[in-house]
């Protein structure tokens, strides 16, 4: 009756553990990616550019309209028929090519913004992708700890029917418990960076922090060794390198705004006077033309024009300094996915296939009471840290996948 209870009462704890990992939520990389699309930094750029846009609306505007009132002429010693109330009206009209070249200039703004956003929304992409392989490579360990625990269980098994027979050593049986609490200490590590790599992921993808998820661990690895990148396809895709070119694009508008401002704005001044005394009324009626060209006034323009010609030459230089970075950058991860990918290949097709054969065999003697407990284990830990071994390079791999990709924003 009590082997019955027990039964049920395993098969209830399973069905519970079904239930919760049925209900625990699952994210692929592409969902993550999508969430971390609204990521509240990203949304700040969306503002800004909307702001630069409300801005640019404001370009062709001119300068407010100036209204005066008062006396004109008045003798200090009043005369009934001396002097006259003046009402006048003055407006400046800026030169149309400026207003032209002022709306081209700042509608341009957003465009720089717009890029900066798209550079921020690769590094977000990168570090979310950076962590969630973390988080699979992790749960692959994981997995690994739990199918050698199952072997040292085994292990433990067998050695104590055999210290019943008196064929097996007591401090044997110690070590291998040791092995195993080992073991747990090692899960529990593991389990507390898997709640991290949560977190940054939740942080990321604008969630509660503590909300738990499962990933997939069907990890593909993509091969971009062969890959050819020259310096034209970066500048292509690459948006910090896109832009500097808009950011070269704004200097070289700004800088027909600093030239437009050779040319005269105009102005025009009506008025009206109230004679006292009977006399005639009369008006004022008056133009006006700015001269910039004036030895005095054009010094501001040109300095300005030197200058932005200076911020131009400094944008250039920057580029041609990131594009070599980003070659460079790019070939060292290419050398390192090839050594990186030979010494997984190694452990996959020689190492780790051999160390099991180390343990089948060791095992087998064991079974057959002719070998010792040691040699057993031995060949445990050394197969499994060989699996921990060839998981961190496939993890290195991902993470040189992940730099590359960052490099050449392919999301």
């Amino acid at each position: 009756m009590k082997i019955n209870h027990r039964i049920i009462y395993g098969l209830l704890l399973c069905t519970l553990s079904l239930t919760v990992k049925a209900q625990q939520e699952y994210l692929s990389l592409d969902s993550v990616l999508a969430r971390v699309a609204a990521n509240p930094l990203l949304r700040t750029y969306d503002a800004q550019i909307n702001a630069q846009n409300a801005y640019a609306g404001s370009a062709r505007s001119l300068d407010a309209p100036k209204l005066s009132a008062g006396q004109y002429q008045t003798p200090y010693q009043l005369k009934p028929d001396g002097g006259s109330f003046m009402v006048t009206a003055d407006q400046m009209f800026t030169n149309p090519a400026k207003l032209r070249a002022k709306e081209n200039y700042m509608k341009s703004i957003s465009r720089v913004t717009a890029e900066e956003k798209k550079y921020m929304n690769n590094q977000l992409n990168a570090q979310a992708k950076q962590y969630y392989f973390e988080r699979a490579i992790l749960e692959k360990k994981l997995a690994l700890l739990d199918n050698t625990s199952g072997l040292l269980e085994y292990m433990l098994k067998a050695s104590n029917i055999r210290l019943t027979y008196g064929k097996e050593k007591l401090d044997n049986i110690y070590k291998t418990k040791a092995e195993l609490f080992q073991l747990d200490n090692s899960r529990e590590e593991i389990k507390s960076e898997i709640k991290q790599k949560n977190i940054l992921l939740n942080t990321l993808m604008n969630r509660d922090k503590g909300q738990d998820f499962m990933v997939d661990t069907s990890l593909v690895v993509r091969d971009y060794a062969a890959t050819v990148t020259d310096t034209a396809t970066l500048a292509s895709v690459r948006s910090d390198i896109r832009g500097i070119d808009r950011s070269i694009e704004l200097q070289q508008l700004n800088a027909k705004v600093e030239y437009s401002k050779r040319k005269p704005d105009f102005g025009l001044q009506a008025g009206h006077m109230f004679s006292y005394g009977g006399m005639p009324n009369q008006y004022i009626l008056m133009g006006s033309i700015t001269i910039p060209i004036a030895p005095w006034s054009s010094k501001s323009y040109k300095a300005n024009l030197k200058g932005n010609q200076y911020e131009i030459d400094q944008q250039r230089e920057r580029k041609i300094s990131l594009l070599n970075q980003a070659e460079g950058e790019l070939a060292g991860l290419k050398a390192a996915w090839t050594g990186k990918s030979r010494q997984l290949k190694n452990y996959r097709q020689n190492i780790i296939p051999a160390l099991q054969n180390s343990y089948k065999t060791s095992l087998l003697v064991y079974e057959q009471n002719t070998g010792e407990l040691l040699p057993v284990l031995e060949s445990i830990k050394s197969l499994q840290t060989a699996r921990i071994d060839a998981l961190e390079r496939l993890g290195e791999i991902l993470l040189i996948q992940v730099a590359y990709e960052k490099e050449n924003e392919m999301h």
